[in-house]
């Protein structure tokens, strides 16, 4: 089993920025992709940000020039900084991490509340 923890939510002005981290432990042999994924209220679960073990990453297009996704594969951590955040950035941040076992499976964090309000 693979355990998923995310931190670095809160509430922040529009403008501000926040950094979300993530750490996977467990029984795993390999992890392939980290990522960040965000719902709002309402609406479905969106891919943010994603990343391989290799470090080519890709973005969603809404978060292209703010957000920078980092990850640490000594660590097994992924961290998505966030710069000019927006309100429509508000969500729950999901960390998702594909880990090699005896199969490939993908974990889920439990997500952290992210809130852009002035």
């Amino acid at each position: 089993q693979v355990q998923v923890v995310e931190s670095g939510g809160g509430l922040v002005q529009p403008g501000g920025s926040l950094r979300l981290s993530c750490a996977a432990s467990g029984r795993f042999t390999t992890i392939y992709t980290m990522g960040w994924y965000r719902q709002a209220s309402g609406k479905e679960r969106e891919l943010v940000a994603i990343i391989n073990s290799a470090g080519i990453a890709n973005y969603a297009d809404s978060v292209k020039g703010r957000f920078t996704i980092f990850r640490d594969n000594a660590k097994n951590t992924v961290s998505l900084q966030m710069n000019s955040l927006k309100p429509e950035d508000t969500a729950v941040y999901y960390c998702l991490v594909d880990a090699f076992y005896i199969g490939s499976n993908n974990y889920w964090g439990q997500g952290t509340q992210v809130t852009v309000s002035s």
